[in-house]
């Protein structure tokens, strides 16, 4: 299941996440990730348990290379339950909405194949946000 959190920027996006994350990780069996392109800025908030992924040391600028970065990650841990993305527009560097839509697909392919649940937060005006983003909301 591919869900987003969407709303504009300074809205609480970033802390209901971090809410959801410590929830996840005190109920799933699986293992829980967290990926932002800022870790150390939620990394006291954040349960010990939870592994923590900060994207800024890997350059990645497009949604097809934060795709295959996503799939290294379940490479190497198949117990993973949980993925929860904070802030997908600054990990590629992007508020364009150009392949967003396909990532988002591929995504829910990848989460159907490993049963693994994904949640983003997304900045963007509910009201301005395509039909596709609605839909996840």
């Amino acid at each position: 299941m591919v869900e987003l959190l969407i709303g504009k920027k300074g809205t609480g996006k970033t802390k209901a996440l971090i809410e959801k994350v410590n929830n996840a990780s005190a109920v799933v069996k699986g293992n829980v990730v967290f990926i932002s392109k800022d870790s150390a800025r939620s990394m006291y908030d954040i349960k010990s348990k939870v592994r923590m992924v900060d994207t800024k040391e890997f350059s990645i600028t497009t949604y097809s290379e934060f795709l295959g970065f996503i799939c290294g990650i379940i490479s190497r841990d198949f117990d993973i339950t949980n993925i929860f993305i904070d802030g997908i527009f600054k990990i590629v560097d992007s508020d364009n909405l150009d392949g967003f839509e396909t990532f988002l697909e591929k995504l829910q392919e990848v989460s159907t194949k490993f049963n693994i649940d994904f949640e983003i937060s997304v900045s963007i005006d509910k009201d301005a946000a395509p039909d596709y983003i609605k839909k996840l909301a």
